[in-house]
């Protein structure tokens, strides 16, 4: 399709045809052309505010890619709950020949890439629209998309490539940095993380001189892919490849910002009272959140709580006595203690329990409608994994540790034992956050807690038929 329409403000783009050929099908209050909507920094804003509003979407980090069904892939619920969300179940046995898996993945693959689409315009225009715009925002508009563009990237790459250990040099995902409706040869798993970087370093360069949150602490720029963003999805990336020193360096960035602070147990255990809400999410952690005004029809049809007529996503109480290990000093864990809660005698994990509505404005004292991206206890527990010795590593995860109301660990613990720890607190930390089935993937854990015996070729969502069909470039 010849001409593309973007979405001024936050609104949901609908993708249709495979990654290699699509257009954005909207239906704003106001509509305008690609070449009416570059003509001038409000309209790259918006522009901008609609790659948001994709994220913010179900099919993407509004459900699917959060508590939805990437959660579930990695066993976060039980499907022996006779409430159980039928929606889900062939998701929890890993039938990926089914069609609820293909929805899922076909859903999650067009809207990623519709998002990319939305952000290499922005990309291409910040160039070609230059004189419209004051270096400060060429700067951040132009990080940003960046940054975005990498960020949903590498989460393609992390569901539907392979492990990077044993496939870097295999075919995973188009990286796509232009619009067009040319079929386009897969990069290899190496190859993406290598543009990924790429286009971080690039918007590191950009955000760094032009980010407020580099010289203040704005709440407001956390729902943003900031400069600390940057430098946390960096961390995060070269993890995954395998680069502990690099890692270990960008979250460093991250950490010794002192931009991020941990949550207080007053604050998470806080009774929600007027203008009180209980921190669930733990909101000065976020590095990079994303906005969804409109969560809570998703949050009821889940959790079931407020007395809503959904399903209970969840698992027995027995499940979470294991999980935060209460029969071994873990009945103290604030996550514990404070994000699974009663509502009408069922127990459900409430991390997204929604105090807001739709029309609540954003304010500082919002603690609610956001859903996690990156968060400061990833950062130490990448050092951690990333320490030269385990001593060492183990600081890092007793930091976060003590932060959780949970003792510490002792000093000459093994790498094996650090290991096992450090698997422990991912299943904690990021229980129906979204982060647990790539971390399983990531390590090639041969099982997931709560789930069968795993291979490695179990790690990887098959690429949407549509996508096969259309582009010939998968085959070796």
């Amino acid at each position: 399709m010849k001409r593309t329409i973007l979405i001024i403000g936050i609104l949901s783009i609908v993708v249709v045809f495979s990654s290699c050929k699509k257009f954005l099908d909207v239906e704003p209050k106001t509509n305008l052309s690609e070449e009416q909507l570059f003509t001038s920094e409000v309209g790259f804003q918006q522009a901008l505010s609609g790659v948001y509003g994709q994220l913010a979407s179900n099919n993407l980090y509004g459900d699917n890619l959060s508590m939805g069904f990437v959660s579930a892939l990695a066993q976060n619920y039980s499907t022996l709950n006779s409430n159980a969300d039928v929606a889900l179940q062939q998701t929890q046995v890993l039938n990926y020949a089914s069609a609820e898996v293909a929805g899922y993945t076909n859903a999650i693959w067009s809207a990623s890439y519709g998002a990319i689409a939305a952000a290499n315009k922005i990309i291409a225009n910040t160039e070609t629209s230059r004189s419209v715009l004051t270096d400060n925002a060429y700067a951040l508009l132009r990080g940003e998309a960046l940054a975005l563009r990498a960020f949903i990237h590498f989460d393609l790459l992390r569901m539907f490539g392979p492990e990077y250990t044993a496939g870097a040099n295999l075919k995973a995902i188009p990286y796509k940095k232009e619009v067009n409706e040319n079929a386009e040869i897969p990069s290899t798993t190496a190859d993406v993380i290598q543009f990924a970087l790429a286009d971080l370093k690039q918007a590191e360069e950009l955000l760094l001189q032009a980010d407020p949150i580099v010289s203040s602490d704005l709440r407001s720029r956390r729902n943003k892919l900031n400069y600390y963003g940057v430098k946390a999805l960096e961390a995060r990336i070269k993890l995954y490849s395998g680069d502990m020193d690099g890692a270990a360096a960008a979250a460093n960035v991250v950490v010794n910002s002192t931009k991020y602070t941990f949550v207080t147990p007053e604050a998470a255990g806080a009774v929600s009272t007027g203008l009180v809400v209980r921190d669930r999410l733990y909101f000065n952690e976020q590095v990079f959140m994303i906005r969804v005004r409109d969560i809570l029809p998703t949050v009821q049809r889940y959790f079931r709580f407020r007395g809503a007529l959904g399903q209970t996503l969840t698992r027995t109480s027995a499940n979470f006595a294991a999980l935060y290990e209460t029969t071994s000093g873990g009945g103290t864990d604030i996550r514990f203690l404070f994000r699974l809660e009663q509502d009408g005698g069922n127990l459900f994990p409430s991390k997204f329990w929604q105090a807001s509505t739709a029309t609540t404005p954003i304010t500082d004292n919002l603690l609610d409608q956001y859903v996690p991206g990156i968060r400061l206890a990833e950062m130490y527990y990448i050092l951690a994994e990333a320490a030269s010795t385990p001593a060492m590593g183990v600081e890092y995860l007793n930091t976060v540790r003590q932060n959780r109301g949970l003792s510490n660990l002792a000093t000459d613990i093994t790498a094996t034992a650090l290991t096992a720890a450090i698997t422990k607190e991912y299943q904690k930390e990021f229980y129906a956050e979204g982060q647990l089935f790539f971390y399983y993937k990531r390590i090639n854990s041969t099982r997931m807690q709560f789930g069968p015996s795993m291979a490695p070729e179990q790690y990887v969502l098959p690429i949407p038929d549509a996508e096969l069909q259309f582009n010939p470039n998968y085959g070796n």
